[in-house]
């Protein structure tokens, strides 16, 4: 990774561990942060259970059942986050009543992030079901997301205040969540070390990186575009399961 990459690299986390920070510990922003992280969390369930099938009839024993592991954890946070929500007296809105476009023709934010878009660039919905996305692409691309996710989430957990049972406990949990995206960073570079020279693998995660600065400058661009209101993910009420055929895309986890 050049040094140019790098500063980009530096600046763009900042600029989002900031917005992150802020939206969580502001309760009129909670809610919706908290649905953005239960929708990628719950979302990414079904994706990486079929990568889990696709390596066990591969034959690839250990790298299926770390994804059956990842795939528990990821559940296992949407219900935190769900859980979370449920204090608010919130949950995550029906994506069956979310128009694909709004009233101008554009499409609508709350299916399609710029975050994404710019991360896959190049790459089409077909290449990044779990049937047809390559190996390279899974294992590099999700590594870089679960490694800066596990400093995010304890980042935001800081962010929290300590002032309450229910902000402590939501705290410890976030911190728990850090631990695991820790340990799935770990199993995803190792898999590419399994699989791959090590050059190639450094050469994924160099391209990945730079794909991921990309992405952090998109999403800011975008949050200072709309001042920083972002769409509502949220409703009133007691929470539901997020059906994953009709959450936004989130082709892989965070």
């Amino acid at each position: 990774m050049n040094l140019f990459t790098q500063l980009l690299q530096i600046i763009g986390s900042g600029a989002v561990a900031y917005i992150s920070a802020r939206n969580l510990r502001d309760l009129q922003t909670r809610p919706n942060t908290l649905a953005g992280l239960q929708l990628a969390e719950s979302g990414s369930v079904p994706f990486l259970e079929q990568l889990r099938d696709r390596a066990l009839a591969e034959g690839n024993t250990w790298l299926g059942e770390q994804l059956e592991r990842h795939a528990n954890d990821e559940r296992r946070h949407g219900q935190i986050f769900a859980h979370a929500l449920k204090h608010l007296n919130k949950q995550v809105i029906d994506f069956k009543d979310v128009p694909e476009k709004t009233a101008d023709g554009k499409p609508d934010a709350r299916r399609r992030s710029p975050f994404f878009v710019a991360f896959f660039k190049d790459y089409n919905r077909e290449d990044l079901l779990p049937e047809n996305i390559t190996w390279e692409v899974f294992l590099a691309s999700t590594y870089i997301l679960e490694l800066d996710a596990s400093k995010d989430f304890v980042r935001m957990a800081h962010a929290v205040p300590d002032d309450n049972p229910r902000d402590r406990n939501l705290r410890l949990s976030m911190l728990s969540v850090a631990q695991d995206e820790t340990r799935h960073a770990a199993y995803l570079k190792e898999a590419m070390e399994r699989m791959l020279p090590a050059a190639r693998v450094e050469q994924l995660i160099d391209e990945w990186r730079e794909r991921k600065v990309n992405a952090m400058l998109a999403m800011v661009g975008q949050f200072l575009q709309r001042s920083g209101n972002m769409p509502s993910l949220v409703k009133d009420g007691a929470p539901v399961e997020v059906d994953p055929e009709i959450a936004p895309e989130t082709p892989v986890a965070v």
